[in-house]
């Protein structure tokens, strides 16, 4: 049995692709994406296909949760949001809508998962005059990168705010070991949300039904978890007083 595995990056799954392969006989593994087809593939060609994503919404639900131990009192929360387009983006938000708590409000802009595109778009934000009078207690980005680049943006202000909103709650998602980790244990990041890598989790279903003839699961999940854990933030929060 040989095996195509695919990592889009773009809006496609290749379903095209996906049937030519499965028509020869080819196991089909797709990471970090949702594929709708995945359940006629293994149906027309009786094949190992099947997909390995992370919980998006989870992750937007722990953000939310990490909102509710830092901010007991509520307020205005900036969100960095990926693009329109974007499935995570979508699942990530309602996730977030689903756990925070009613005193907390979002003003949402969107930016295209990187730094300088979320420096940019919060830069903009910043001159608006509605976000003048605008009294923001922490910034929630969809990635490690977009809350670099939004705190990068309020490095730059010259609002007589700007040391204020340095103190503010900073959070990202993704939280790898060199970046989003690195950013929380240097202070420039309050807390992330940890999503495992999909190909290790790919590796072992492959590895299992190579050895074992364990046919794998149609859609598997990656287990997202809060860095640091929601309890160390509510006590770091309440501890230093800053944040409620």
């Amino acid at each position: 049995m040989r095996f195509r595995k695919y990592h889009p990056a773009g809006s496609t799954t290749l379903p095209r692709v996906a049937r030519a392969a499965g028509a020869e006989g080819i196991g089909w593994v797709v990471l970090s994406r949702d594929a709708e087809y995945i359940a006629e593939l293994r149906a027309a060609f009786h094949i190992p296909a099947f997909v390995v994503t992370a919980d998006y919404e989870e992750m937007g639900r722990i953000q939310g949760r990490q909102l509710a131990a830092l901010l007991p009192r509520g307020g205005i929360v900036l969100e960095i949001q990926g693009p329109s387009q974007s499935k995570a983006a979508s699942l990530r938000h309602a996730g977030l809508l689903a756990t925070k708590p009613g005193n907390i409000q979002l003003r949402a802009v969107k930016a295209h998962w990187t730094e300088v595109s979320a420096q940019k778009t919060v830069c903009s934000w910043l001159a608006l005059s509605t976000s003048r009078g605008t009294d923001i207690v922490a910034v929630c980005a969809q990635d490690d990168s977009m809350a670099m680049g939004a705190r990068k943006a309020f490095e730059q202000s010259s609002h007589e705010l700007r040391q204020s909103w340095l103190q503010i709650p900073f959070l990202g998602c993704d939280g790898m070991p060199k970046t989003g980790q690195e950013w929380v244990r240097r202070g420039l990041l309050t807390a992330t949300v940890l999503s495992p890598p999909t190909a290790p989790v790919a590796i072992d279903l492959i590895a299992s039904f190579l050895h074992h003839g364990t046919m794998p699961p149609p859609r598997t999940l990656t287990e997202s978890k809060s860095i640091p854990d929601i309890e160390m933030l509510g006590r770091n929060a309440r501890a230093a007083n800053v944040f409620s």
